[in-house]
């Protein structure tokens, strides 16, 4: 909650403060924004606990209800705290502006100005900042230094039916090699060490510039950039799946055996009503060739219950595709009825507490599997990068695990087999001697 205040006369000195909703995609763009003020000389804060800002920039989501719930809360809070005189402009930018500018326009007339995804210099003329083109491939991180996500493209040209990424953000535009070589020898002199490739899809890179999938060589050329020890996968789309890039991650030691690939539903039927351009059959051969390539890769998947016209046996064929496929890790979105998606046309006709109850179902069924895969760590011997210090824990990750999403390493930070030794955002060999559905306990060696 904000501190009631007067406002005083006199000249008061700006101070930004940058609040980010949603993914990864959205902190990056947050990042560039915070590095371009900064190079202006502005005094800017990201995400400030106080309340010591007079302007306030909110990047949000617009990906379903419960991120634009969040977004249009997190506005309200700020129009009611400049209405009560705590701040002065409040500025909203992000996919929830760019998709629905028009109605906030008239719903929240507080707001100082709306902008788009891809408004950038306009929001810096209107904070009074002059874009700076030598600040490019710049970024002040917002994440701990050690690791940053390093945005590969914008975009996407997928024709999913229930998706309104599009919408809100364009065609796929692929950045080039050079350009993100450039950034993550930056981000490298500045002691980050794991670089978390992210775009909305990652196998379409390349296409709209190189005119061919080009991942493999932007990853090879990643990991020649010194001081880089990690590089992971995030957000690969199985159709088209490029599979040189397997060969890039088998002969890279710093290449994590990692790769998020949303699949979203285990029932042919409903790839096709989602226009995935896949069938589970498909998608089955592509898992198992993935697997004799990289026999020890880390899978993860998202999945989506509730689509329009999943049946009962739709849903069983996913359920039983998940327990054939034994996903390392996963996670399930309720289907969310999006305006303007091919899916819109469609009755939402699944009742959200059924939604929710399969969703609960595919996450049971999940956490089963994570915790017998967990079991077989006890006693094997990890390279872990530390985080965070929390609770009495050192608390860090495996190549298997990305920030925030994924399992967890804790280390205890006081008693015999304590990290006394560790360092956060260095690595160091654990050896796990206990595990649980999503976290390993070690000591280490």
């Amino acid at each position: 909650m904000f501190a009631l205040r007067m406002k005083t006369k006199g000249i008061r000195t700006n101070k930004i403060n940058i609040v980010t909703l949603g993914c990864s995609k959205n902190l990056v763009d947050s990042e560039v924004l915070f590095t371009q003020l900064r190079g202006n000389g502005m005094d800017v804060t990201h995400e400030s606990k106080k309340d010591d800002a007079n302007i306030v920039v909110i990047n949000t989501c617009g990906f379903i209800d419960n991120a634009k719930e969040e977004s249009i809360n997190t506005i309200l809070r700020y129009t009611d705290a400049k209405e009560a005189g705590i701040v002065d402009k409040v500025y909203v930018t992000g996919c929830l502006s760019h998709r629905y500018k028009d109605e906030l326009e008239i719903e929240m007339p507080t707001v100082d100005a709306w902008f788009g995804t891809n408004e950038l210099p306009r929001m810096l003329k209107t904070l009074r900042a002059d874009y700076k083109h030598e600040l490019v491939g710049e970024r002040l991180l917002t994440t701990p230094a050690h690791y940053a996500y390093l945005k590969i493209a914008e975009g996407c040209d997928r024709p999913c039916s229930f998706c309104a990424i599009p919408l809100m953000r364009g065609k796929h535009v692929s950045r080039s090699i050079d350009e993100l070589v450039v950034e993550a020898q930056s981000l490298a002199r500045r002691g980050t060490k794991e670089l978390i490739l992210i775009a909305q899809d990652l196998t379409y890179y390349g296409l709209d510039i190189y005119k061919k999938r080009n991942l493999d060589e932007l990853i090879s050329r990643l990991s020649d950039v010194a001081g880089i020890e990690w590089i992971r996968l995030q957000y690969a789309y199985p159709s088209g799946f490029p599979m040189e890039i397997l060969d890039v991650m088998r002969d890279r030691p710093n290449v994590c055996n990692y790769l998020d690939m949303p699949l979203q539903t285990g029932s042919t039927e409903l790839l096709k009503l989602m226009r995935r351009g896949i069938t589970r059959e498909k998608t089955e051969s592509l898992i198992a060739s993935i697997r004799e390539t990289i026999p020890n890769i880390t899978l993860r998947t998202t999945l989506i219950v509730g689509h329009p016209g999943e049946t009962d046996a739709m849903f069983q064929e996913t359920y039983d595709f998940v327990e054939r496929m034994r996903f390392d890790r996963m996670g399930v979105f309720t289907y969310s009825h999006e305006d303007d998606t091919h899916s819109f046309s469609m009755p939402d006709d699944i009742p959200a507490d059924i939604k929710q109850e399969r969703a609960d179902e595919l996450m049971d069924l999940q956490q089963g599997i994570s915790h017998e895969l967990n079991q077989r760590k006890v006693g094997q011997t990890y390279k872990v990068l530390f985080d965070r210090k929390e609770g009495g824990y050192f608390i860090g990750r495996t190549e298997a695990d990305s920030p925030e999403v994924d399992n967890e390493v804790l280390v205890a930070a006081s008693g015999p087999a304590s990290g006394q030794h560790v360092r956060l955002g260095d690595f160091a060999h654990v050896r796990i001697n206990r595990a649980e559905e999503f976290d390993l306990y070690g000591e280490v060696v």
